[in-house]
């Protein structure tokens, strides 16, 4: 019986070990059988797929530029029904190892090579963030958290709730997964309870106020599920989705009163120019869902923006804006570092406190790599890679970069033994604006986010840090932990240490909790904005004062929705698919 056992056990293994070798030396087969409509840009050709019935030029009823966390699921929706054409300027994320293992986060967003995943900038404010260049967005390079957003924020935006709660479900069945608790998540799951974060509510996508556990994009082998599955619900022979492919500007028919989309220009991976066309119906859009950074800088190169921004470029103006690019927010996050005595498993965000006073608190710990994982510096946390070309020039002294690199070097060896408990303010006052630096769509525009400029801000991150200190000094952590219990002045002095921003530190301030989250603020991916609804957009999302032109991401967002925002872009995605189609074809819509 002990050797069946055993046979079994072995054959499992065996069985585990093929798929994840055949998912990555196999990927290109497996992504081209199962996303046949996947290519890459340079075999576009404007007679290759769908044709206009007024014209031999190819062309196609929806243009959706981005093939992110709210593309993909926007595009699988609106191609039951409609041509859909999809211009990803990344690769697909199945064959890259980085990408699909839980254990390669932290190598994912170092990874600053030309095509990989992620794509670094440095706000004005000295923060060190990346936003995503790849199919499936966000979701390719995230820490995998899910939740939905509360009720109060949908009904803020003025979505069908009736319609939201079908289609989290639409998305959640697809890609989404209880997590195995790791021991530092159940900690800090206890830690929080004890200092009064309750009541616990157990495993469940909603949005309460207490302790919980959420979803997660990665499944039980801590393999990463990404907005790019949800193509497989597309239709195949109704969707085309070109990566390597860069829209540079849309395309706009200004002879009428009102400009009106008509196509896109792009290049393909070799640099070379094409461009797409939508059908001549009135209700053909093209659809921007290039995310909050992308999105605001593809309209000003495009013509659309305040007119001075595109003056300033010599940019031809469609149609003056002041409010593109602007009300930008970053959720500013603080952390205290926990040093343990021994490695610890590596955890990413499972656990949330929601609490009253408008403060998260979440955790993560340890540092992991594959073995088979594409190998890099650290090229998104060093100082000298040449992006400090952003900063303010007193920010960037000698003596604070050679301390940045060298606190760069140290931390995966410290967050190996080890963890960090996190605050991160809930709805920031403090916003900031996004403008051009060049034409070239391929560079980072400037932006900044003013962090903790409000003094609520201020206020607030002050008290989390409270209370994530009172929760690493709860028994029920420090039994875990099992050292003794730190100080506050200790935890802080440790956490600006282990920072990582290129803000100049006060180490020895540590009496000043104010000074220590303006010191040490890091960003979690949460930054919104820039083409606000009812100031760029209207409630429908189309962009005010042209025709055929949609806006499906977070940049329309005024605050960022619930603990983590991908559940609610990937449901927007699906949510905005399906009310266009219903809007165009009634109960005719297949969905």
């Amino acid at each position: 019986m002990a050797a069946f056992v055993g046979a079994v056990k072995l054959f499992i293994c065996l069985v585990l070990w093929l798929n994840t070798l055949s998912s990555l030396q196999g990927a290109r087969e497996f992504y081209e059988f199962r996303y046949p409509f996947i290519r890459k840009a340079s075999s576009f050709s404007s007679a290759s797929s769908f044709s206009s019935s007024n014209s031999d030029e190819v062309s196609y009823d929806y243009i959706i530029v981005g093939g992110g966390t709210a593309g993909c699921p926007l595009a699988a929706t609106l191609s039951r029904n409609f041509s859909v054409l999809v211009l990803e300027r990344g690769g697909v994320p199945f064959s890259n190892a980085n990408v699909s293992f839980l254990s390669n986060f932290h190598i994912a967003l170092a990874d600053t090579s030309p095509t990989s995943a992620s794509q670094p900038f440095v706000s004005t404010d000295g923060v060190i963030n990346t936003r995503a260049r790849v199919l499936g967005g966000g979701t390719c390079i995230n820490a995998g958290f899910y939740t939905r957003a509360n009720s109060d924020f949908i009904k803020r935006v003025g979505w069908d709730a009736r319609l939201v709660n079908e289609s989290y479900p639409w998305v959640e069945k697809q890609i989404v997964h209880q997590p195995k608790l790791a021991q530092w998540q159940d900690a800090f799951k206890d830690g929080l309870l004890d200092v009064g974060v309750s009541p616990y509510n157990g495993f469940t996508y909603d949005h309460i106020y207490g302790t919980k556990v959420g979803g997660t994009i990665f499944d039980r082998f801590g393999r990463r599920h990404t907005a790019a599955e949800l193509l497989a619900s597309a239709n195949p022979k109704m969707l085309t989705v070109l990566i390597y492919a860069t829209v540079q500007k849309v395309l706009f028919d200004k002879t009428g009163t009102i400009p009106k989309a008509i196509g896109v220009m792009f290049k393909d991976e070799n640099g070379n120019q094409h461009q797409a066309f939508l059908t001549n119906n009135r209700r053909s859009e093209v659809i921007l869902s290039c995310g909050a950074m992308g999105t605001p800088q593809l309209l000003m190169l495009s013509g659309v923006g305040p007119k001075a921004e595109l003056e300033r470029l010599n940019i031809s103006m469609v149609l003056h804006n002041e409010f593109v690019g602007k009300g930008m927010a970053d959720n500013p996050m603080n952390s205290l570092f926990v040093p343990m005595t021994h490695p610890v498993e590596q955890s990413l965000i499972q656990t949330v406190g929601i609490t009253k006073m408008g403060v998260y608190i979440e955790a993560s710990s340890g540092f992991g790599q594959a073995q088979n994982s594409i190998r890099c510096h650290h090229g998104m946390l060093s100082a000298e890679i040449g992006q400090l070309s952003t900063l303010p020039p007193k920010q960037r002294t000698k003596e604070a970069i050679e301390a940045f690199i060298k606190s760069k070097n140290d931390l995966p060896h410290e967050a190996f033994k080890g963890g960090f408990i996190l605050e991160k303010i809930a709805m920031p006052l403090s916003t900031g604006h996004l403008n051009l630096i060049n034409t070239n769509v391929d560079d980072n525009p400037s932006v900044t986010f003013n962090y903790f400029s409000h003094p609520r801000d201020l206020q607030r991150c002050v008290k989390g840090i409270r209370m994530a200190a009172k929760v690493i000094q709860s028994d029920k952590f420090m039994n875990f932990a099992k050292c003794d219990k730190p100080t506050m002045e200790k935890l802080l002095n440790m956490s600006v240490k282990a920072n990582v921003n290129l803000i100049p530190k006060h180490i020895n301030d540590t009496k000043s909790l104010q000074q220590f989250c303006k010191d040490t603020v890091i960003t979690i991916w949460h930054y919104h904005g820039g083409c606000h609804v009812g100031k760029v957009v209207n409630h429908d999302h189309k962009v005010l004062g042209t025709r055929r032109l949609r806006i499906v991401d977070g940049s329309t967002f005024s605050e960022s929705p619930g603990t983590n925002p991908q559940g609610t872009v990937l449901m927007m995605g699906r949510y905005m698919g399906i009310k266009i189609l219903r809007r165009r074809l009634g109960k005719a819509a297949h969905v």
